[in-house]
């Protein structure tokens, strides 16, 4: 612990990459719960997989890799929430398809790549250590615009979130939002992309909001919530996997795991202590 925090007063990088999880961590805390709660998380993961095409694509090209990134996530997103829509019957299907055509097509042109097994580790597992500055940027206003869109429509997304029927009988136009909330996905799986890689984004999408979820009754206590554990696991994962060199994405993720079942089982026992006060207060005054 004290050689981390030696080497993250000399180590600009390591600063960087605190900056980068608190970054991550503010997109994971405001969608998180919605992709909890909605029970989305294999769209997501639909649109996760299909980013290394437009990675790819971009690297192929000579652009910048998270700008493709963020392209084909929100074509992805749109795709995916049109099937979604409109295709109900063959819905699992058709994302499965997706998502192997979208990993299929990246790893295709990233082969074709000079350089390509770096970059191609980089992108499947995170590279949390390596975030430039003007990434850091590029981060920073992704999460603005979440925050923003998210603090203009937040009882849209309530709404479709919980009851989509009800919010259909109010006036909502739910398949817009709809739409607009896989987008937003779409962006918070860009920005994590860094931290954790395509292949281990979505549990950091819905680890921290999951266990946050299990500890409040409201979706904004959930997005505070998984705010504050994204920012704990980020940092955590980052000092836990510096001394002995291990990769920061899986450990993150590894801590997230231990975090949600000690919080599962830690959830459960108490509800079962609150089950067995009430048969007794029961009893006792009958």
């Amino acid at each position: 612990m004290a050689e981390f925090f030696n080497a993250l007063l000399q180590h600009g990088f390591l600063q960087q990459a605190l900056v980068a999880g608190l970054l991550a961590s503010i997109g994971c805390g405001l969608i998180g719960p919605f992709v909890v709660v909605k029970r989305i998380a294999f769209l997501a993961g639909g649109i996760a997989h299909s980013v290394l095409a437009g990675m790819g694509a971009a690297l192929f090209y000579g652009y910048d890799p998270l700008s493709g990134a963020l392209a084909a996530a929100v074509i992805a997103a749109l795709l995916i929430g049109w099937v979604r829509l409109r295709w109900r019957t063959g819905e699992d299907t058709a994302i499965g398809a997706l998502w192997a055509i979208g990993m299929a097509v990246g790893i295709l042109f990233v082969s074709q790549t000079p350089g390509y097994a770096t970059d191609l580790m980089s992108f499947l597992f995170g590279n949390m250590l390596l975030v430039p500055l003007r990434e850091l940027g590029f981060m920073a206003l992704l999460d603005l615009g979440l925050l923003v869109t998210v603090a203009l429509f937040y009882r849209h997304f309530v709404a479709i979130a919980f009851d989509e029927e009800f919010a259909r009988l109010r006036g909502v136009p739910v398949d817009v939002f709809y739409l607009l909330l896989l987008v937003l996905v779409a962006v918070t799986v860009v920005l994590m992309i860094q931290i954790v890689g395509l292949i281990l984004v979505i549990a950091l999408l819905t680890l921290p909001a999951a266990v946050a979820g299990q500890w409040t009754r409201t979706l904004a206590g959930m997005m505070v919530g998984a705010t504050a554990l994204g920012v704990l696991l980020t940092s955590g994962g980052l000092v836990l996997s510096y001394a002995p060199d291990l990769p920061t994405g899986p450990t993150i993720i590894l801590l997230a795991g231990a975090l949600y079942l000690v919080s599962a089982i830690s959830a459960n026992f108490l509800a079962q202590r609150r089950a067995r006060r009430a048969v007794r207060a029961t009893t006792t005054a009958s």
